[in-house]
């Protein structure tokens, strides 16, 4: 078994520290391409392993920063009301707003706009839509209803119920 050491633990740290730091200023200047996004989504996980070994294996200095003095503790204070603080949304950002991304406007717009507006998008009858939906399993009675009002919050059916209105749709 691999005995918990500074000599691997505090590598680790780092090089995950570097990826996530690299994909994440590409992403927050929309320069990511590639796996970015992924990388940086699943370093996070290995970002929480490293720390914690890190932590472990040097108990004792980590213990100093919060018993010795106080930067340690306001840090870490500030740090946990910042987290919290990233639970709300400032006006006009959140779901729905201008903030957000394009195609998924385009997606709550048109998954919020009745059923005879969607299927006049697609270039085809309502009724057509309707029964494709049907054949789909999505089973829609009011054609006045939007698909969020008939599918609820459920995003992964609201797309395939698009996907299906607008396959081989006029263009």
């Amino acid at each position: 078994m691999m005995k918990l050491s500074r000599e691997w633990a505090t590598p680790l740290t780092m090089g995950v520290f570097t990826l996530m730091a690299v994909t994440g200023v590409l992403m927050f200047f929309h320069l990511n391409s590639g796996l970015n996004k992924l990388f940086h989504e699943w370093a996070g996980w290995l970002m929480i392993g490293g720390v914690l070994l890190h932590v472990l294996v040097n108990k004792t200095s980590f213990k100093r920063h919060f018993v010795a003095g106080k930067t340690g503790p306001v840090i870490m204070l500030v740090c946990v009301l910042a987290l919290a603080a990233s639970f709300f949304s400032l006006p006009g950002m959140g779901p729905g707003k201008h903030g957000d991304n394009p195609a998924m406007l385009a997606f709550s717009a048109v998954s919020q706009a009745p059923l005879t507006q969607v299927a006049q998008l697609a270039g085809k009858p309502v009724e057509q839509v309707i029964t494709e939906l049907a054949q789909a399993g999505i089973i829609i009675d009011d054609p006045q209803a939007s698909l969020a009002q008939s599918l609820g919050r459920d995003f992964r059916r609201q797309g395939a119920a698009l996907r299906t209105v607008f396959a081989n749709a006029e263009r």
